[in-house]
């Protein structure tokens, strides 16, 4: 594939792809790059243009650098692909909860993020975390979050016909493990 060449000549390739089904951050960044270009600003054009090979990935990286900002992460690296290089979270840690588990980690401006992977016998759900996480202000907070969506799921299936896939024991040894934690952490919070 030949890697795209973001110029000043650019505008029809940017016109060809908000007639197609770009996403709200895609319109908003082509938006920036029509600008650019109107005004002949090649310093912003250059500074696109070196998030990626396609017009597409351009924008993916760009929008993930600025997720990235969000939680006062500042590196712009990519990975042997061209894709954005992640941002590794600090104070990450993974809270075990029976099958099921939550990831929380802290940006270096102390914003705070979590994750979830959840399992119910066979059936489960997971998502990184990452900079398109909801960003929490502590760590108390977006444990709370967690703890309370982690809670709300596993309630969401008990007594579902489906035994298969929701295994009661394991949404109710799920249950037990989210109450344990819970109790700890007061108990904590008194010494």
């Amino acid at each position: 594939m030949e890697k795209f060449a973001l110029t000043l000549q650019s505008q029809p390739d940017i016109d060809d792809y908000i007639a197609g089904r770009a996403m709200a951050y895609e319109r908003e960044l082509l938006g920036e790059l029509s600008a650019a270009i109107a005004s002949g600003d090649l310093e912003k054009l250059n500074w696109f243009a070196g998030f990626g090979d396609s017009l597409r990935q351009i924008l993916m990286n760009v929008n993930e650098h600025r997720k990235a900002l969000e939680f006062g992460f500042t590196e712009i690296a990519f990975n042997q692909y061209g894709w954005f290089a992640a941002p590794k979270f600090l104070e990450f840690e993974e809270i075990e909860m029976e099958k099921s588990s939550i990831r929380i980690g802290r940006g270096p401006n102390g914003t705070w993020a979590y994750a979830l992977s959840r399992s119910y016998g066979v059936a489960g759900a997971s998502g990184p975390l990452c900079v398109f996480c909801k960003k929490y202000p502590n760590r108390e907070v977006c444990l709370n979050t967690a703890l309370a969506e982690l809670k709300a799921d596993m309630l969401k299936y008990i007594g579902n016909s489906d035994t298969t896939n929701y295994k009661q024991d394991v949404l109710q040894k799920t249950l037990k493990a989210i109450a344990a934690f819970q109790v700890s952490r007061v108990q904590l919070a008194l010494f």
